[in-house]
């Protein structure tokens, strides 16, 4: 059953967007932790996209039903849903801005076609980018919560550390350590 609400719609509509300009991309965030099964709110919508493609989408777009965040901004608004758009850049890095062993991807390597037919981040992807911000930003411990959740809901095994970045590996298995405590008191 398709979800309603402002984000879906400014998620969809996105996505259509998108897909008219011929602009690769993947939904990203707490939409594809959804789109993963760990259920959480957010206020926004994540997407992963190229820095060009951006750019060309902005051009194109902005006053025309999207608006700016603030001069310069990577990150734009839906005007018809008042919904934010949190961006992120191929190349860039997630949590700190620093550089690591893990970046944001090509949109196009890393997706999976899941509700409606829209493109989500993959789940090691999405894991191993979670991991990486939450072991390198303080500010955002909610990323390490959200892999835990994903741990969980997905049964993911510790063995699934294999599948990711080096980097994430050992918080992985920190991580999952923590998914296998019951939350039944």
């Amino acid at each position: 059953m398709m979800e309603r609400s402002p984000i879906h719609d400014t998620m969809r509509r996105l996505a259509k967007t998108f897909e008219e300009m011929g602009i690769p991309f993947a939904i990203a965030g707490a939409m594809a932790a959804n789109a993963h099964g760990h259920r959480r709110t957010t206020a926004d919508v994540g997407i992963l996209i190229r820095r060009n493609d951006l750019l060309k989408f902005k051009e194109h777009w902005i006053g025309r039903g999207w608006i700016d965040l603030f001069d310069g901004s990577k990150g734009f608004k839906d005007t018809l849903n008042s919904v934010k758009v949190d961006v992120l850049i191929v190349g860039d890095y997630p949590g700190d801005g620093k550089v690591k062993p893990v970046s944001f991807p090509a949109p196009e390597l890393v997706l999976e076609i899941h509700n409606e037919g829209l493109p989500f981040l993959n789940l090691p992807s999405l894991l191993e980018l979670k991991i990486a911000s939450g072991m390198t930003a303080a500010h955002r411990p909610r990323d390490l919560d959200d892999a835990i959740q994903l741990i969980r809901v997905n049964g993911l095994s510790r063995d699934y550390s294999n599948r990711l970045n080096p980097f994430v590996r050992e918080r992985f298995v920190e991580l999952w350590q923590a998914a296998q405590i019951s939350e039944d008191y």
